[in-house]
C-alpha cells in the first residue's frame, strides 16, 4: 500500500486512509531519514484515532503513552534514536508493549529490529520531489519486507 502526501494539508486525510488499512495489526515499524516526517505521521495518526494529548517524539522519554478520547484505546510512541544498546530496551520491557495488545507506533525500529514482533508492519515514510512524502505500508498481512 502506498500514500502520497504533497503537502501539510494532506496529513490528516492520509492518516485516516493508514487507519483504514490498519485491520488487526497493533505493532508498526516506521523507517525513514531524519526530518522524513515519521513523528509528524504518527501525531497525524493519533489524532485521528482520537489522541487530545499533546503528541510528540518520546526522543527523551522514549516511550509515550496516549489514550484515545474515543474508547479510551492505549497508544504507545517509541523513538529509539538515542538507544546505544539493547540491553535498555529490556530494561524498558519492550515485551509488556509490544505483546499488550495495545498500537504501538516505533521511530527507528532499525536499531532494535531484533526485538520487534515477527507480524511487525513495517511504514516506509520517504521525502520525494517538491517535499511530498511517500508513506509505504509493506504488508499489512504481517510481512516486514
Amino acid at each position: 500500500m502506498e500514500i502520497q502526501i504533497q503537502s501539510l494539508e494532506q496529513i490528516r486525510d492520509a492518516a485516516r486512509q493508514f487507519i483504514a488499512a490498519m485491520g488487526d495489526n497493533t505493532v508498526f515499524a516506521f523507517y525513514g531519514k531524519m526530518g522524513a516526517g515519521k513523528t509528524t505521521f504518527i501525531k497525524a495518526v493519533c489524532e485521528e484515532l482520537g489522541v487530545s494529548d499533546a503528541i510528540a517524539s518520546p526522543t527523551f522519554a522514549i516511550v509515550n503513552e496516549y489514550r484515545s478520547d474515543q474508547g479510551g484505546e492505549l497508544i504507545y510512541h517509541f523513538d529509539f534514536y538515542r538507544i546505544k544498546k539493547l540491553e535498555e530496551v529490556y530494561d524498558l520491557g519492550y515485551e509488556d508493549y509490544f505483546y499488550s495488545g495495545a498500537l504501538c507506533f516505533i521511530e527507528w525500529p532499525e536499531l532494535v529490529e531484533e526485538l520487534l514482533p515477527g507480524d511487525a508492519v513495517r511504514v516506509d515514510i520517504e521525502e520525494v520531489e517538491g517535499g511530498a512524502r511517500r508513506v509505504t505500508v509493506g504488508g499489512f498481512d504481517g510481512n516486514k519486507e
